[in-house]
């Protein structure tokens, strides 16, 4: 469940940036964007805890 949720994430940013680009709106891109970016710190952050908890 850690992870389906920032996939989730991932997912949707990057149908934000593609439908942003075929409305030509850059605002679309940049939330995006920062979507994508923000779901890939959540997985790398949930990765290092788990490996910590070892």
């Amino acid at each position: 469940m850690k992870f389906l949720l920032p996939l989730l994430g991932i997912a949707v940013g990057v149908a934000a940036v593609v439908y942003g680009e075929a409305d030509d709106s850059p605002g679309l891109q940049g939330l995006g964007a920062l979507l994508v970016i923000g779901s890939i710190v959540v997985i790398v952050r949930a990765v290092r805890a788990t490996r910590r908890a070892r």
